[in-house]
């Protein structure tokens, strides 16, 4: 066992005494209180309390030191940034939000640096920290990430932002930068503390404005070959143009039924007007009636179209649909459910 593995060890089940982590690693007593010590060298682990062992000294417990490493998640949409610094265990220690000008997403370059940046700071000031205390900043974003650079492959909604991003980005804030696609940001968190704990083959499908889907297999994130792995919007569907345009994905394919523009109109066809499609999913469950209920049906058959294609490739154990236009607190799911069977 190394280091690493103790530590994370450590952050799930802790905290723990050495007889603890060497019974659940087999590790020797002698072994486990060696690699104890020299986590506690590096300012790792620490003791936070002690527990009786019957006869003889208390045993010590060791906990992960919260402070000892933090980390700056940044979610960048075309109209908003927000930012938030966690330690170790996750605990959010300050956050921010900022509202992102228009040629920011269209031109990128040093003003999108700049907004990174500023967008670090004020949220690690936030935190009583500097950006010499933070390690790591992920930066999540619509768009294709290539698996084997980081970069930025392709970002419909950031035109601007482009391959050398993340190194001009990593030397300016002194710190390890990754990308990552915010809906599998969003799979990655549903699997930590949502619906998909203890689920290893999973997929998160992502309404709001745009379209876009999480593939988790055997407990890691798919992303294919090139990052594309999960641009539902780009599934060819009966009745719309098919393949969609990479310049205007909203033209076609899965995107052109299910993004927040087709809602809109499918919900003026049932006679539903309202400021969005989150908001016409909302009006129509809280008005009721025939018209409401035919939009919330013809849109829970689209949405059923892309999730058994889906899963007649996937096979998961378990499809969540989440995103604006399908809060858990608005839609009703059943009806997507009943249409796929």
């Amino acid at each position: 066992m190394n280091d690493r593995s103790a530590l994370e060890l450590l952050l799930a089940a802790g905290p723990l005494t050495r007889v603890d982590l060497g019974r659940m690693t087999g590790l020797s007593k002698v072994t486990a209180s060696q690699l104890l010590a020299r986590l506690q060298e590096r300012d790792l682990v620490e003791v936070v309390g002690t527990r009786s062992a019957g006869r003889g000294p208390n045993a010590e417990l060791y906990a992960v030191r919260p402070g000892c490493s933090y980390s700056i998640g940044i979610e960048l949409n075309p109209d908003v940034a927000e930012a938030a610094v966690a330690d170790l265990t996750g605990a959010v220690a300050g956050s921010v939000t900022a509202p992102v000008a228009a040629e920011i997403t269209a031109t990128g370059g040093a003003d999108s640096r700049r907004l990174v940046h500023d967008m670090a700071r004020a949220a690690a000031e936030e935190a009583g920290l500097t950006l010499a205390d933070i390690d790591d900043v992920v930066i999540g974003l619509p768009g294709v990430v290539d698996p084997a650079t980081g970069d930025i492959e392709l970002s419909f909604d950031l035109p601007g932002w482009h391959r050398g991003m993340r190194e001009l980005l990593a030397a300016d804030l002194g710190c390890d930068v990754t990308f990552e696609n915010d809906v599998n940001l969003a799979a990655v968190a549903e699997r930590a503390e949502g619906a998909g704990r203890d689920v290893d083959d999973m997929v998160l499908l992502w309404i709001g404005r745009g379209v876009g889907l999480a593939v988790v297999l055997s407990g890691h994130l798919h992303r294919g070959a090139t990052g594309a792995a999960g641009e539902i919007g780009y599934l060819p569907m009966p009745g719309v143009p098919s393949p969609a345009s990479v310049e205007r994905p909203a033209s076609g394919a899965f995107q052109a039924l299910v993004g927040a523009g087709a809602v809109d109109e499918l919900a003026a066809e049932y006679g539903i007007v309202a400021d969005g499609a989150a908001a016409s999913v909302r009006a129509a469950l809280a008005g009721g009636g025939a018209a409401a209920d035919g939009f919330l049906q013809a849109f829970s058959h689209r949405l059923a179209l892309g999730v058994a294609s889906v899963c007649a490739v996937v096979d998961p154990a378990l499809v969540v649909v989440a995103g604006e236009a399908v809060s858990y607190k608005h839609f009703r799911a059943h009806e997507t459910s009943a249409h796929i069977v």
